[in-house]
Parts: C-alpha cells; structure tokens; sequence
C-alpha cells in the first residue's frame, strides 16, 4: 500500500514545520518540479481550449465576500479578517469572487462570449487540526481554478467541455476517478435559498450526464452553497475518498456581482476544476504511481551515469546538453558508488544515460529505462520529445 506521506519523505517532495502550522506544507525541489509540470500541462491545455489567464490577489476585502455570499454561508471555513488601516482584509476561501470582479471590469458583448478564465492561484480554509492529513486536506490550497461566461442556455455545452478537458488530464497523469457524484444542495442555512435556481442548475448537471451516458451517485449536502456540482472523487491507498475535480453551474453570483452582457442578458458562470488543488493531487499521483512518475512528470528524467573517472568530462558535457534541450536531468558520477549502486539510487528515473569509452567517444549515451530494459543511443532531443506530454 503506498501512502504518500511515507513516500514524500522518502523522496523529498515535501515537508512541514512547525514553525509554519499544521495543514501548511511546503514543497522540496522534487515536488517543486513536479508542480511545475502539472502546472505546465495544464496551462497549455486550457490554452488549446479557449481559456485565458488571469492572476488575482488572495487577500480580499470583507465587503467582497460579504457580496459573493460566502460570509454569509461560508465563514466558519475562512480566516477571520484582518484590520489594515481601518478596513477589514480576508484571506480568500475561493477565485470565483475575484474572477467576477475581472469580468465587470469593463463592458461585455454577446459575441465576446463564452469568456473562460483560469488561474492557479492560493486560497485558504480554516481547517481544524484533527482533520488535516499530509497533501491531502491542508490550510493553503493552491487551485487549478476556472470560470467560464456564458449565455445561460449555453451551460449544459460549457459543462460538458469541462469534463472534456478534466477526463483528458486524467488520462495524461495516470488518474482513474473512483466515482461521479452530482452533489446537491440541502435543508440547512448553508444553501442559498432559491429553489427555482437550483432546480434550474440541477438540471443543466443532470442532463450533461444523461447525455454522456456517466454513472453517477447523488448526495444531498455535499454543494457548494450558490449551486450543485458534479464532483470527480478519487480514492486513496487506504479507500478514503476526496474530491479532485468538479463542474458547477452558479445562477447566483451573477447575480450578486451585478454581470451582464450588452442587450440586458445575465451570464451564468460555470466553475471547474481540471486536476483541483495541486497538493491533493500530488499526494495522490505518488500514490498512484509508488513514486515511478510518468517521464513527463518525474521530477528528475534523466540522470547521466558516467563508468569512471575517465569518462566524467563526457558525462558533465552529456548533462549541459540535457539541461539546454530542457530536460530535468543530474549527474551521477563515479564518487557516488559503483555502477550499480548508483543504478539503484536512480531506480525511479524514466532515463538513466550511461557513458562508457564508447559513448564518451561518440558524444552518446547508453540509455537504460527504468523498467531495466535497454533502448540504445538515444539522442537528447529524442528523449525529450518522449518526455512531453500529449495533448
């Protein structure tokens, strides 16, 4: 059973201190690499896909979530404000107050629509102590977030699009999804209360499914407080189950923030999540993957293997070229044990490039794969064409 938190440490990927507080991780390089190239992947695929990027500040005025409903149904999650200069500052819970801000920035068009901004960008829960655990439920998310524009009754397309792109990233990072749920809204004060609103997005969710022909499970209580939403979960090494990535169709806060587009219409705003928080999902592709990431997304993909001392000059040459065409690639030299001890230390590494007296002679390398089989002299822009992701 692979548990990421044993995993973390015996990789270096990351670490706590408590010094910084519980539920407050910070990244290693390793981790720091691997975050790099989820973030990387991801970008391009939202800009293939009609999305631009925006950044916004996490911290926030009072008034702001006052306005976006989340002080109201949503503050025994948040930090408490701050004074600054006689204004109360907050720590945002969520991106989606500060997306609608960017979108009433100016004057919007019809034909502008559907708008898609994304961003990875901080926010923040006040979790209790003694339900934080490793990468998986922390106080600092730092979130694959989007939200897309759109004429009401181009929803249902916009939603389905999402999942589009959610089920496309999973598949390029190894993920499969333990379930669908459509979450619901509930009885209690936590739900906005406007039943034709919710009656209305449920809809929008129910017949995006129906169309896909996707299993599902409803659960009452488990929506975001504007609207429901279809939540991907996943499942960890001991069966305990999290939501990754989710869909949601808000009548609501468009509403709050005002939003229109020339004519008098109001846009609907779909919120989704491609891969969710980057250190939920870390934990979870170590998991996954017992460490033995995809060459894509390994921090390190390439380590270069000189035989001895003879060859090390070769070996520190073969490197510089594997750092310039891009790879994430170090150097294993002679000092570090014999050849097979430092084939051992590597054993993660997709690429492990041997140079021996021939191969310092050619420029080359002795390339050996993780899985201990042999692929030749591969050349460096071969094997960073087969360290990209696809799209």
């Amino acid at each position: 059973m692979n548990d990421h938190r044993k995993l973390g440490r015996e990789l270096g990927l990351f670490g706590t201190d408590p010094l910084i507080g519980s539920g407050l991780p910070y990244l290693l390089p390793a981790g720091a690499a691997i975050r790099k190239a989820v973030e990387d992947y991801v970008h391009e695929l939202e800009r293939r896909n009609g999305y631009q990027h925006v950044n916004s500040p996490v911290l926030g005025k009072r008034e702001l979530y006052e306005r976006s409903g989340h002080w109201d149904h949503y503050a025994e999650d948040m930090f408490p404000p701050m004074e600054v200069g006689g204004e109360q500052f907050v720590l945002r819970p969520s991106l989606c107050p500060h997306h609608a801000l960017i979108y009433r920035s100016r004057g919007r068009s019809r034909r502008e629509l559907p708008l898609r901004l994304a961003e990875l960008g901080g926010q923040y829960r006040s979790e209790l102590s003694g339900v934080l655990g490793g990468l998986n439920r922390v106080r600092a998310i730092h979130l694959n977030d989007g939200h897309v524009f759109c004429p009401p009754e181009q929803a249902a397309a916009e939603v389905s699009a999402a999942l589009d792109l959610i089920e496309a990233a999973h598949a390029q990072l190894g993920i499969e999804a333990a379930r669908y749920r459509l979450s619901l809204g509930g009885s209690s004060g936590k739900f906005v209360d406007d039943p034709a609103l919710w009656a209305h997005a449920e809809g929008v969710l129910r017949a995006v499914l129906a169309e896909r022909g996707r299993p599902y499970d409803e659960e009452y209580g488990e929506a975001a407080f504007y609207g429901p939403k279809i939540d991907i979960q996943i499942a960890d090494s001991a069966g305990r189950e999290s939501t990754l990535s989710t869909v949601q169709v808000d009548l609501y806060m468009p509403g709050r923030f005002e939003l229109s587009y020339a004519g008098g219409g109001r846009p609907a705003m779909v919120h989704r999540s491609v891969v969710g928080g980057v250190e939920r999902l870390l934990g979870h592709l170590v998991e996954v993957h017992g460490g033995a990431l995809p060459a894509w997304l390994a921090p390190v993909q390439a380590v270069v293997v000189p035989l001895s001392e003879a060859e090390l000059a070769a070996g520190h040459d073969l490197l510089r070229r594997c750092l310039a065409a891009g790879l994430r690639a170090e150097l294993a030299g002679p000092g570090r044990g014999s050849l097979g001890a430092r084939i051992r230390a590597h054993r993660l590494v997709p690429y492990q490039l041997v140079v021996g007296p021939r191969e310092a002679a050619s420029g080359g390398a002795a390339v050996r794969l993780r899985d201990g089989g042999q692929a030749g002299d591969v050349p460096v822009a071969e094997l960073m064409a087969r360290a990209r992701p696809v799209f």
